[in-house]
């Protein structure tokens, strides 16, 4: 799979998959697919390696599980937040 998606799309995405699902078969279904961030990409099968749970239930588990992992970049402005104003 070669493909580019937002961060906004990234559960969806794993949805695509069969569950329960392993790491591996994760990492392997979605090697070359990038995930766009406010500042910069990754390869979600590079991030989905990252994590450290070996096995997920549903999508959501994995979605969970790779917020733990996703760069800075993925969250926008370092230092910025919702309450800042």
């Amino acid at each position: 799979m070669t493909d580019e998606i937002n961060l906004s799309r990234l559960e969806p995405t794993l949805e695509a998959h069969a569950y329960p699902a392993d790491r591996e078969a994760l990492v392997d279904a979605f090697s070359g697919t990038t995930v766009l961030f406010a500042d910069g990409d990754a390869d979600l099968g590079d991030l989905l390696a990252d994590v450290d749970q070996e096995t997920f239930a549903s999508a959501a588990d994995a979605y969970a599980a790779l917020q733990n992992v996703l760069p800075i970049e993925a969250l926008g402005e370092p230092g910025q937040s919702d309450g800042d104003a």
